[in-house]
């Protein structure tokens, strides 16, 4: 009686296995990613990166009022138009220009504060980053209300922390501590990923039909 209860547990054992590969096959199955759908959250991903970049690379021209700002800005302005043409094969011309102009209003007004915090006209400071955080607010408003799956408050969020990290990285520029600079923009880089990644997702789950090959 015991040979035959091993001999079951020995013929038992494999099919435990086999069945559990298959599960883990499935799960994988059932989470992988199209090749059009890596291609766009990659690219999404880079335009977001390079809108830190460009930032941070701005905010040292103005500050150090380095001879090629304005190619820098002509530059940072350009990432705008990038990110607004990404989601125009999803969400059409209109939107993608509606992104692209709340974009580069928010690069407008960096822009005045750079030179403002730089120059020691606080109050303007505090004017302009309220407008900044209106901005933000608007951009949310947009993107939530183009995608259902994109939540207003998550959104606001994100950005309102993109802005603290830019301010960060203005602050210990214009203070000279370039530790906390190195900080400020590896941490700028880091939550621009996970904020272009959140809204990469919903564009996905939006149009499944369009990420599928």
């Amino acid at each position: 009686m015991k040979k035959l209860l091993l001999i079951g547990v020995i013929l038992l054992f494999p099919l435990n296995v086999l069945a559990g590969s298959i599960s883990a096959f499935a799960e994988t199955q059932e989470h992988s990613i199209s090749q059009s759908e890596l291609k766009f959250k990659n690219e999404f991903r880079r335009l977001w990166i390079d809108h830190v970049l460009w930032t941070s690379n701005y905010i040292t021209s103005a500050t150090a009022e380095a001879e090629d700002q304005k190619q820098v800005l002509t530059r940072l302005l350009k990432n705008q138009e990038d990110i607004g043409n990404a989601i125009k094969p999803v969400y059409g011309e209109n939107a993608g220009n509606k992104l692209t102009n709340l974009l580069k209003e928010h690069i407008v007004i960096a822009g005045k504060i750079v030179d403002a915090a730089k120059t020691g006209k606080k109050p303007l400071v505090n004017q302009l980053s309220k407008e900044w955080y209106r901005n933000a607010d608007d951009i949310a408003a947009f993107l939530s209300g183009t995608n259902p799956y994109l939540k207003n408050e998550n959104l606001k969020k994100l950005l309102y922390m993109h802005l603290k990290l830019v301010t960060n990285d203005l602050s210990a520029s214009l203070a000279k501590d370039w530790k906390a600079r190195i900080i400020a923009i590896d941490e700028g880089v880091s939550h621009i990923i996970l904020m272009a990644d959140t809204i990469s997702a919903g564009v996905v789950k939006e149009f499944p039909e369009k990420f599928n090959k």
